[in-house]
């Protein structure tokens, strides 16, 4: 009887409710929801009560979201900035995480190599951007390759602490059970270096599209940093946010859909050691 009791007991608390699961995964949803809505009520406000050129309000910015896409001028312009931001991200992730592993694993070309990484740190992103267009032209290589070489060294340093982090005894094991290559980057040093490369891909992304809108600025026909640049030259503040505002929407939809459950895809394997 002990035991029907305290079963039944079990079943009403709310770790066995699937229903207050569903609740407790909604609540962070609406409240940021209502910080959102927050945050529009203020902006009308403001805007109604110091009316300005510099200042639209929601509604006009709204209409000129509707108007861009009904054209096709917005989803163009977006696809060829996320083109470029996808692009970057590849090489930037591909290329710094080959180097911080091998850096990480090999003291004495971490050492040689320490005096570059620093240096390609604190280079600007601007200076690399135009030295890109006036050595390779206003090329798209040139583009993205600008955006991929501001952030490799970052991605580059978060991977080499990642592989100097490294639990030897699983390397060990792998020796032991003569695992191959490929088989030794699949289930030893990935997995531990997942973290790692959750990391600087998150700062990555968030990273690469504000650089991609420079470089679509100062060098491209297309994109949303071009057409901010118009909107800008005409003192049209209402393009400039609804561009802006447009493009962090769709980044944030790719964090929501895509980074965080691919994040949580990659790590399912720590939640079932615990």
């Amino acid at each position: 009887m002990r035991g029907d009791a305290g079963s039944t007991d079990g079943l009403r608390s709310g770790r066995h409710d699937p229903g207050g699961r569903s609740l407790s995964a909604l609540l962070p949803l609406a409240m940021s929801a209502a910080s959102l809505a927050g945050l529009l009520l203020v902006w009308s406000v403001v805007a109604e009560l110091w009316p300005s050129r510099a200042l639209p309000p929601p509604a006009e910015v709204w209409r000129v979201i509707v108007a861009d896409t009904i054209n096709g001028d917005l989803p163009f312009n977006l696809m060829m900035t996320l083109w470029r931001v996808a692009a970057a991200y590849v090489i930037a992730m591909a290329v710094g995480t080959v180097i911080g592993v091998l850096l990480g694993r090999h003291r004495r070309l971490d050492s040689f190599f320490v005096p570059w990484l620093v240096f390609f740190l604190n280079i600007p992103a601007l200076v690399i951007i135009v030295l890109a267009y006036i050595w390779f032209g206003l090329t798209e290589a040139a583009a993205i390759g600008a955006v991929a070489v501001n952030k490799i060294p970052n991605v580059v340093v978060t991977m080499r602490e990642g592989a100097r982090a490294l639990d030897e005894r699983f390397m060990e094991m792998a020796q032991v059970y003569r695992l191959t290559r490929l088989d030794r980057i699949r289930h030893v040093l990935m997995p531990q270096l997942q973290p790692y490369f959750a990391a600087a891909s998150r700062s990555g992304i968030a990273l690469i599209w504000k650089i991609v809108l420079v470089v679509e600025l100062l060098g491209r026909s297309n994109g949303v940093g071009f057409q901010i640049y118009l909107y800008f030259q005409i003192f049209d503040v209402a393009g400039i946010l609804a561009y802006t505002l447009t493009f962090v929407a769709v980044m944030l939809t790719i964090e929501l859909v895509m980074v965080q459950p691919i994040e949580q895809h990659a790590s399912r394997w720590r939640r079932r050691a615990a």
